[in-house]
């Protein structure tokens, strides 16, 4: 069984001294990744991913996901390259296809079917792996254009690729290119508008879990499987703390749903541990991310969990 890995997402950098600081305390506490997100409002990914990794001596960095369709996929392969180049090959790229409408119409950006941005998504792999594998890029006079230190994912042209979804259509390109697969567990609330969700129950990640292996076939066992935690809340008492929070999420999930889902970590230090290992034992679940705003209350199960 595939040992554990931790990791948690940066929502804002204040100052570049207080960011180093929280990479360092991620770093001693146990946290193998660093991941940027890719929203409006967030940080810019790639300079906060290059300034992660220059303050700390290990962590791996990554874009946990980046939205292709703000990405003209030859400018994203220069971006790529030259990250792995200054993290000195411990990027990881993970891509999406983008959900939140409301972004791409503040960016000005069209908002296409998502059928498609998976198409896009897909496309935005074969020319990165094109650029990678091909050198698909011109060099300056005298130069060539950078390439990634990493040949482990892009099928051994680039850094290892992480896709995250829900939906059959990004799950089967996940399936085939992906070294890691993101089970996103949002599903977009019926009736309501778009970037509007609910989390997926024990039973619905399963399906999903299931439905990838299926489409990866003989590399299912190979692909690293993802989980990203929406809240971490420690607790001496797990039903009390699901009532209050299933009356938080409103009709979409039951107490018992809000127990079982693998995507909300209620109870002690200990519970904890043991939802999470009894998820890697049901779904696969292997590399876990927090939100950054948890990073300090999640790191004693890590530690427990080593």
């Amino acid at each position: 069984m595939r040992a554990f890995r931790f990791s948690c997402n940066v929502f804002g950098v204040q100052t570049r001294d207080a960011f180093a600081d929280r990479c360092r305390l991620a770093e001693r506490a146990g946290y193998d990744t660093i991941f940027a997100v890719d929203h409006l409002g967030a940080p810019a990914p790639f300079p906060v991913l290059i300034a992660a990794a220059a303050a700390t001596d290990r962590l791996r960095v990554g874009t946990l996901v980046l939205n292709v369709g703000f990405w003209n996929p030859a400018l994203l392969a220069r971006e790529v390259a030259t990250a792995d180049i200054l993290t000195d090959g411990r990027l990881e790229l993970g891509l999406g296809a983008g959900h939140m409408k409301s972004e791409f119409d503040e960016a000005g950006i069209a908002w296409e079917p998502f059928g498609a941005r998976a198409a896009r998504l897909a496309e935005t792999i074969r020319t990165l792996e094109h650029c990678f594998r091909d050198g698909g890029q011109a060099g300056l006079p005298g130069g060539s254009a950078p390439q990634p230190v990493q040949r482990r994912g892009f099928h051994g042209s680039g850094p290892p690729l992480i896709i995250g979804g829900t939906g059959d259509r990004i799950l089967t390109i996940a399936a085939e290119h992906a070294d890691i697969v993101a089970i996103a567990g949002a599903y977009q609330v019926e009736g309501g508008p778009p970037g509007t969700f609910r989390l997926a129950t024990a039973d619905e990640t399963g399906e999903r879990v299931r439905f990838a292996r299926a489409r990866a076939g003989e590399r299912a066992d190979e692909i690293e499987w993802h989980l990203l935690l929406q809240m971490v809340i420690e607790t001496n008492d797990r039903r009390a703390t699901a009532e209050k929070l299933a009356a938080r999420l409103g009709p979409a999930m039951s107490v018992e749903e809000t127990l079982q889902t693998p995507f909300l970590l209620i109870g002690t230090v200990d519970e904890m541990a043991e939802q999470l290992a009894r998820n890697r034992e049901r779904y696969g679940f292997t590399y876990i991310t927090v939100h950054e705003p948890y990073l300090e209350a999640f790191a004693p199960v890590i530690e427990r969990l080593r």
